[in-house]
């Protein structure tokens, strides 16, 4: 039987964090989604490093005690610089994680016609197609017993793959038995389809020694819908929300359901009298059905996990995925259901900031069930 969808509070996982003792360092670390992931598997996170300011702000108003927070550019850290905010001698960091960002790799970027050159990445301009080399440097002088490493899909196909085997060869030099592999977290109890690639690599002397190897979750019997994240959106589930109204409109489980302007797609900002192009072109569409001439604008059907919410995809003139029944965004009440962070968990900046930051994380729910797989299946074999 289907458990009811439920993400621990922020107030909660921080109680039970570090509770099987084992430590996580975290690169490329964002608002925290993959870090908020091994905490609520019962790992301590010691050391996260961010880049992007904002990013870096939500980070800090959901991070648990004594995590040291770094925000210099990857390549500005010393692999010692890691083992020595985290108290820590080389090989003996249980994991480290890292999502270099991946517009580079993606196929809804301009993937190899930007490569070696800054471009705009969220609130800053950077290279980020060495950015994954670093992170290899960083596995390499660190030697963590394990390491998770997530990217887009796209990164295995086309020209992006050529990058794609030599980050298993960098690896694999690096001393470390490697699996990749694709995983769907709408499969780990997320109420979102989301597709990513994972590296995951042991160390090698260990590997020899207790004969463990790379281990990923099986896929859930089962899925989340929207509904079942957010009932509130059908409307005989839940009241629906009041787009005009500019009070915070609390539900009975006090969920702030206020709906900003910036999502609505039949009021444009600069001028209210108009709608914006896929504002248009929803009405035409029935819940569940995609646009033919706005190929990524999504109508959700509240009965499927939601597909994939993108860091662009809160700008009301996007093509993106939309609420079933009105004509907008999702709220950021309802992205922080559907990408599993609690209630609580702090995004901050503007509507599409906070939109951005939920876009870019790694699921928090499916990286628990990544990380409960390390923990049993390797960590715990290490004796």
């Amino acid at each position: 039987m289907k458990p009811s969808y439920r993400v621990p509070t922020v107030a909660e996982v921080k109680a039970r964090e570090g509770e099987n003792g084992y430590k996580v360092a975290s690169f490329f670390a964002g608002c925290g989604g993959s870090s908020f992931g091994y905490r609520l598997a019962g790992f301590k996170v010691v050391y996260a490093n961010e880049f992007v300011e904002e990013a870096r702000n939500a980070y800090a108003a959901n991070a648990g005690e004594g995590t040291i927070i770094d925000g210099r550019d990857i390549r500005s850290v010393d692999p010692q610089d890691v083992l020595y905010a985290a108290d820590l001698e080389e090989g003996e960091l249980d994991i480290l994680d890292g999502s270099p960002p991946c517009a580079s790799f993606s196929m809804a970027g301009a993937r190899d016609r930007l490569w070696g050159k800054e471009k705009n990445y969220s609130d800053v301009k950077q290279r980020t197609d060495d950015l994954f080399d670093h992170y290899v440097r960083m596995v390499d002088g660190i030697r963590p017993k394990v390491f998770q490493a997530e990217n887009v899909a796209g990164m295995v196909r086309g020209s992006s793959v050529g990058h794609f085997l030599n980050a298993l060869d960098d690896f694999e030099r690096a001393g470390y038995d490697v699996e990749a592999r694709l995983v769907n977290f709408a499969f780990l109890g997320c109420p979102q389809s989301r597709v990513r690639l994972f590296f995951q690599g042991v160390r090698r002397d260990l590997v020899e020694e207790f004969n463990v190897r790379p281990s990923f979750p099986k896929p859930l019997g089962y899925t989340y819908s929207i509904a079942d994240a957010c009932p509130w959106v059908v409307p005989d589930l839940g009241d629906t929300v009041e787009l005009d109204r500019s009070e915070s409109l609390i539900n009975q489980a006090g969920i702030d359901l206020s709906v900003e302007l910036a999502s609505r797609m039949d009021r444009q900002m600069t001028d209210p009298s108009k709608a914006y192009a896929v504002g248009e072109e929803w009405l035409k569409l029935k819940p569940g059905e995609q646009s033919d001439r706005f190929f990524q604008l999504v109508r959700c059907d509240p009965d499927k996990p939601a597909p994939t919410i993108t860091a662009t995809g809160g700008h009301p003139s996007a093509a993106s995925v939309t609420h079933p029944y009105e004509n907008r965004k999702f709220s950021i009440a309802e992205v922080r259901r559907l990408s599993g962070f609690p209630d609580d968990f702090v995004f901050t900046g503007s509507y599409m900031q906070q939109f951005e930051r939920a876009g870019r994380s790694v699921l928090p729910f499916g990286m628990m069930r990544l990380a409960d797989t390390i923990e049993s299946e390797i960590l715990d074999r290490l004796v």
